[in-house]
């Protein structure tokens, strides 16, 4: 069965887009960028926008019964490659071994002209079965 994630405030329902979703043991989480709760980018530059795009990642999984430390694949985008190793150093900041599977890819825009990173993920279910 399917099972619509949100949080509060839900930024995403005017676009018609879920967060996430929840299939049986398996969350799939909407692309996270680096905005606050007032939905605007926060300032700071890359390693600020990350944090925040991870603290959203978090905020979203938990709201599906998962976290961080269940992560199986990321896919993060980036809106400029020179930020490899900033990637790699939010990755070793917020995961632990075994890390997920990832791939990172450029692209050349973002859904906000500020944003330069988006994260998205899927996770299993907490161990627990919480939500």
């Amino acid at each position: 069965m399917l099972e619509r994630i949100t949080t509060e405030p839900d930024h995403y329902a005017p676009f018609l887009l879920s967060q996430g979703m929840r299939f049986g043991e398996l969350v799939f989480i909407s692309g996270q960028a680096g905005a606050g709760a007032d939905g605007r980018i926060v300032e700071g530059g890359f390693l600020a926008q990350g944090r925040q795009a991870f603290a959203n990642l978090q905020r979203a999984l938990e709201a599906g019964g998962s976290r961080l430390d269940r992560v199986i694949k990321v896919t993060i985008f980036v809106t400029d490659m020179g930020h490899f190793q900033d990637v790699v150093a939010l990755r070793r900041e917020f995961f632990r071994a075994p890390y997920p599977a990832d791939t990172i890819a450029e692209v050349r825009a973002l859904y906000d002209a500020k944003a330069c990173i988006e994260i998205e993920a899927i996770a299993a279910v907490d161990a627990s079965g919480g939500q």
